[in-house]
């Protein structure tokens, strides 16, 4: 395993832990302790993850994201924080994060986080010539740009294109609920199959022009979703 991780993180002990951790599970870290010198080092080519503290010396943990996003890097970032109010965790998505682990935590969670923004991030890599059409619409598997229905291009968020990659590879099959959220959530402790649904009424009307009556992203009642027919050719 030679994927390369920045941990951003003030606190000695936290960063030490956290670093050996990696370490022996066989991923390079590169640390640093304040919000200047993250930001620097996550500009640095070949990073794979980048572990954000959010209460950082000189720049803050969402501010970084913030720049990064702003220049157009799609670096995975999880967010490592003792904030746990829910009005943190959404700033810090909407800052441009893929995910958000209150301290203190387990290891093991951290780990199982780690793995699944690593692969989410792995599936943005296949097929990375190919702009994937749905009707009117498009994602890109490489840039993780998506033109809706009604003509807004944006970038995809992660979970979004992992269940987009997921129904994707399946070739018109079904999906399950629960392989969704295994793949796309990992070892996250919150999430429900309800949460599933939630992220797929999101695709639904973010690429559907009817999303009450899908014609690409279908639902198998009671089991999970599968795509509808889509087209062959690269979208322009």
């Amino acid at each position: 395993m030679n994927s390369r991780i920045l941990v951003v993180e003030d606190e000695p002990r936290i960063q030490r832990l956290v670093c050996d951790n990696l370490e022996t599970e066989g991923f390079r870290v590169i640390a640093t302790s304040d919000g200047d010198s993250g930001l620097r080092a996550a500009r640095t080519d070949g990073l794979d993850l980048i572990l954000l503290d959010v209460m950082l010396p000189k720049m803050d943990g969402f501010e970084v994201c913030k720049r990064l996003r702003e220049e157009g890097n799609r670096t995975p970032i999880l967010f490592l924080t003792a904030r746990d109010l829910s009005r943190d965790r959404v700033e810090g998505l909407e800052a441009g994060g893929d995910d958000y682990l209150v301290k203190p935590f387990h290891l093991d969670e951290l780990l199982a986080r780690v793995r699944a923004l690593l692969r989410r991030n792995e599936w943005s890599k296949i097929n990375s010539k190919e702009r994937i059409a749905l009707g009117d619409g498009w994602f890109d598997l490489n840039t993780h740009e998506a033109k809706s229905a009604d003509g807004t291009v944006e970038t995809l968020p992660l979970k979004e294109l992992g269940i987009m990659k997921l129904l994707l590879e399946a070739h018109g099959g079904i999906v399950d609920r629960h392989k969704i959220l295994d793949e796309v959530w990992g070892g996250e402790a919150e999430p429900t199959t309800r949460t599933v649904d939630n992220f797929v009424v999101r695709l639904r009307r973010r690429f559907e022009k009817d999303p009450g009556r899908p014609e690409f992203i279908l639902t198998v009642r009671g089991v999970g979703y599968r795509l509808g027919s889509l087209k062959d050719d690269n979208a322009t």
